[in-house]
Formats: C-alpha cells, structure tokens, sequence
C-alpha cells in the first residue's frame, strides 16, 4: 500500500496548507456539535468529543469556537443534523465511502450521487463496498516528531494493532474503541500526534495508472469540497512513478 499511504500522507498535507479556512472549521464544528449531541458534552467523558476538539485545535480552530460548537449541541440546529454514510464505485471499480452531516438528506444524496455520474463513477447501496474496509483507529506521526523504532515498542505496549513507519511518517492502527487510550498512552513518550482518529482502512486496494489517478483524486476532491461531506476514503492504490506528476 505504499502509494495509497504516500498519497494519503500528501493529501493530509495539502489539505493543512490550502483548505479554505471557514470551510474546514464548519466541518469540524458540525464533528463537534454532534458529538456532544451523541454523548457527554464534557471531553473527558467523550472519547468521541475528546478526539473531535483534538483535531479542531490540531488545526488551529480558536478555543473560542470550539466551545461555541459544543454549545450548540443543546439547540435545535443539532437535532436537525444526521449522519449518512454513502458507499459507490469511483473510476477502475476503487471502492469509495463518503461520510457526511446533513440536515437535509434529500439534498446530500442528490449531490453526492451527482458528483459520482459526473465524475464515472456511480453510488451503490449501502454496505456495497464497506465490506472492502475495517473500521479503526489512526494516529499519525511525523517521521521528525518520533523515530519507528521507540514508537513501534511504545504503540505495541500501549495495545495498538499495527504501526506503518517510512520517510513521510509513521501511523499506528488500534481497534477503533480503544483509539482515544492509545492516543493519551502514546502522548506521554512521543508527545501530540498530528492527528488522531477513527477511519475506514481498506482491505485490499486498485492499482491505478495515471488516467485513472486523475480521474479518481478528481472525483475525490469535488466529494471533498461539499459543505455536507465530513470524510471521503477510497482504496486506490498509486504507484510510486504517477506521484510526481499528481
């Protein structure tokens, strides 16, 4: 899977340097808000909310703001706000979920359903490509913050399932539940990691040639830049040689 990781580990840089500030912050607030919705407001008694305002300030979102998101749990606007999880096929048959928050699900699926015909692709039912995917916990590290081999023992000794380390940086794989104790355990020896979360990690992958690629990360990012899509995951696979020239 190295050029589904690399390409993963430059997606997740690119969208640090150029998302559109207000647009990043309103998806991390609806995260918020429905987490304290779903549980306890209090972080500390929500490992859900507890990673949602880990990766708001990951990303710079002001204190101020965040607790204003967590407020709104208690409103109205919350109640009006689901989870859909949507599942198709994008081009060369690459498995594609897309998760969103909306509070108009007629509306969101007309969009991501025209996104996906637009782009070659065709959305499915759900539980169509899901079965290509196990649910589970993400931490990541720059390969400057830690190196593989303390982190590989410390990951291991804190209960995580696996750990991928190379030149652009090392992530740790953990049951999705026990992803918030592995993260505070890991904190403690390798200090905060760049992001933390829970992830559909692909089972097998589609090796892409370049055409393809385009096509794919092209449909990829028009899923992205929807207000209502909180995570797109594909399991595309691109070979070293096609990088560059994406």
């Amino acid at each position: 899977m190295a050029g589904h990781s690399k390409w993963a580990n430059i997606q997740h840089r690119k969208g640090r340097q150029d998302a559109a500030r207000s647009k990043l912050f309103a998806k991390l607030s609806r995260e918020l808000t429905v987490a304290a919705k779903l549980g306890d407001p209090d972080p500390d008694k929500n490992p859900r909310l507890r990673l949602a305002v880990r990766e708001a300030k990951s990303n710079s979102m002001p204190k101020d703001v965040i607790d204003r998101a967590i407020s709104k749990a208690g409103g109205p606007d919350a109640d009006q706000l689901s989870e859909v999880r949507y599942e198709g096929y994008g081009p060369s048959g690459v498995a594609v979920i897309v998760e969103t928050m909306t509070d108009n699900r007629n509306r969101t699926a007309s969009t991501v359903r025209t996104i996906f015909g637009k782009s070659g692709g065709n959305l499915a039912e759900t539980g169509a490509v899901s079965y290509m995917f196990d649910r589970v916990g993400e931490i990541r590290y720059t390969a400057e913050s830690i190196d593989g081999d303390p982190l590989f023992e410390a990951a291991i000794e804190a209960g995580a399932e696996d750990i991928e380390t190379s030149e652009d940086g090392h992530i740790v794989y953990t049951v999705d539940k026990d992803l918030a104790a592995v993260t505070a355990s890991l904190e403690e020896c390798a200090g905060e990691p760049l992001s933390a979360k829970i992830i559909w990690k692909p089972t097998t992958t589609t090796v892409l040639d370049l055409e393809n690629a385009q096509k794919v990360i092209r449909l990829i990012e028009s899923l992205e830049n929807e207000d209502d899509v909180q995570q797109v995951t594909s399991n595309f696979e691109i070979p070293d040689e096609f990088l560059e020239s994406l």
